[in-house]
């Protein structure tokens, strides 16, 4: 079954419907230029609604396979076994701020998981005091084979397609269901309610990511996103 993140969560309310729908991961966003932008008062408290506290970091063994397919398998079913444990997870969004200020900010919110969606590198992922989900660009014209060279086991848990960095563009299925046939890839960009059944048919991520297509005007939609896990989590994965 395909896993769901409910990212750009703003509200407490907002959280807990994604928590409510039965989603895997909510995303918290810290990215200086998000219009979702929370301050760590705001982050904290969706991560006590969620939690009723704030937690230490989830601790994830691995393993030692660093070839980058069972590296992150290893990463996958890390996060199935937490999951398991305390669903959803709570995952801070930064681009392109220093590791001291995202490290200050995942400490201070009491985040699961880090996602890395500038321009950081793969090293970058081995500095931070949470395990990253690292956003992965797809150049035009990229080939499922020329985006799985560029990506680096032993650093990241996971690696996010969002070559669009949060502006709701698609990635092209056939290219993001090539990286998914040698890895278990999250996929965002362009997601709906109406369509995420049909791009889970074709692409087979291990999740999808989704903020502004269950929202309207603007604002996080409780049913849109109980309809989007519904369809995510409903699609047949051939």
């Amino acid at each position: 079954m395909t896993r769901v993140k409910i990212c750009g969560c703003m509200l407490v309310s907002d959280a807990l419907a994604a928590k409510d729908a039965g989603a895997d991961f909510v995303g918290l966003m810290f990215a200086p230029e998000s219009r979702r932008r929370l301050s760590v008062e705001e982050g904290r408290a969706i991560v006590a609604s969620l939690t009723g506290r704030t937690p230490e970091p989830p601790l994830m063994s691995l393993g030692g396979e660093h070839d980058t397919p069972s590296w992150f398998r290893h990463g996958a079913d890390a996060l199935d076994r937490l999951l398991v444990r305390r669903r959803p997870l709570t995952v801070g969004v930064f681009e392109d701020q220093t590791l001291a200020e995202v490290n200050k900010i995942a400490a201070a919110v009491g985040l699961d998981l880090i996602q890395l969606s500038g321009s950081e590198t793969w090293a970058d992922c081995l500095l931070a005091n949470r395990q990253v989900v690292k956003a992965v660009e797809i150049p035009d014209g990229a080939s499922g084979g020329d985006v799985l060279r560029t990506i680096e086991g032993g650093t990241a848990i996971a690696c996010l397609l969002d070559g669009s960095r949060g502006h709701g563009i698609a990635i092209d299925p056939v290219v993001a269901g090539d990286i998914a046939q040698g890895l278990p890839v999250w996929l965002a960009g362009g997601l709906s309610p109406e369509n995420v059944s049909e791009i889970v048919a074709q692409a087979r991520p291990w999740a999808v990511d989704v903020s502004s297509g269950v929202e309207t005007d603007g604002a996080k939609d409780a049913e849109k996103i109980r309809a989007f896990v519904q369809a995510a989590k409903g699609a047949p994965v051939s």
